[in-house]
Order: C-alpha cells, then sequence, then structure tokens
C-alpha cells in the first residue's frame, strides 16, 4: 500500500504528479503503471539516491518490488512525489514532511492534525510572497532609475 492509497477521494484532487517538469504526469495507465527507479527520476526530475532516501526516512514508504527486488513505483507514487515536491517549494522542513506521511498513513483520524501542518506551512508560504512582493518593488524602483539614468544621455 503506498501512501495515497490511504487518502480520501477528496485529498486525491492533487495537482498532476510532476507536472512542473514538462512530461506527461501518467506516462502508462494505471494497472500497467510500474516504473523503475530511474524512469521515476527522469520524469519527477530526482535522483535515484534522493528516491531511495525518501523511502528510507519514511517519506516514501512502502515501495513494491518486483520479484527480483527491483523497486516499482506507480501513479500514486508519482502523484506523491509531486506533493512532497510542492511541500519541499513551500520550505516545509522534512520533518515535517515525513509527520505528514505519517498521518496520511495513519489514517482520518489525523485530518485536524494534517489540516493544522498545512495551514501552518500555508501562512509561512504567504509570508514569503510577501516579503517577496516587497523585494520585487524595490527591484523594480532600482531598474526604473537606472533605466531612465541610461535614457538621459542619449536625449543629452
Amino acid at each position: 500500500m503506498t501512501v495515497t492509497e490511504t487518502e480520501t477521494a477528496d485529498e486525491a484532487v492533487e495537482p498532476e504528479a510532476c507536472a512542473g517538469r514538462g512530461r506527461l504526469p501518467h506516462p502508462r495507465p494505471d494497472g500497467q503503471d510500474r516504473y523503475t527507479i530511474s524512469e521515476v527520476a527522469a520524469i519527477c526530475g530526482l535522483s535515484a539516491h534522493t528516491l531511495r532516501w525518501y523511502e528510507r526516512i519514511g517519506l516514501m514508504p512502502h515501495v513494491d518490488r518486483s520479484h527480483t527486488g527491483q523497486r516499482r513505483f506507480t501513479n500514486k507514487d508519482l502523484g506523491w512525489l509531486d506533493l512532497v515536491a510542492k511541500l519541499r517549494l513551500t520550505g516545509m522542513p522534512v520533518a515535517d514532511m515525513v509527520r505528514y506521511a505519517e498521518l496520511v498513513r495513519a489514517g482520518e483520524h489525523t485530518f485536524p492534525e494534517r489540516y493544522d501542518l498545512l495551514v501552518a506551512t500555508r501562512e509561512d508560504v504567504l509570508r514569503r510572497v510577501a516579503e517577496l512582493q516587497e523585494t520585487l518593488a524595490v527591484l523594480d524602483y532600482k531598474i526604473g532609475i537606472y533605466s531612465d539614468a541610461r535614457r538621459a544621455p542619449e536625449s543629452a
């Protein structure tokens, strides 16, 4: 069972897996969706080392294995990795991502704790967006000064 299998239908409405990479999110249909670690690395832009580390720390638990012991990822795993990538972009600490994964595996009774974790992360993101907008305004102001200064000699 993958992490996302314990989620409800409402939670399953997530962004397409690895959509930001410019590739098809699910190259294979469900049922034929068995990807090797190198295929997942290519699809998601992660290294095989990172995927193994995610599994080791509990962020990507219970990846199915072939009869020879090779990891076999599914479309649900790609969806989960997409969510993990988005959480990484928020600046969420790895420990919090692992905690979120544990909560998902624990079941629906953890919805309130998951909600709190995601709301806190959203508030952090909004703070960072506001800081970046302020920084962008300063940059635009300075660029305007230099743009005006470059035009001044031309008109003289």
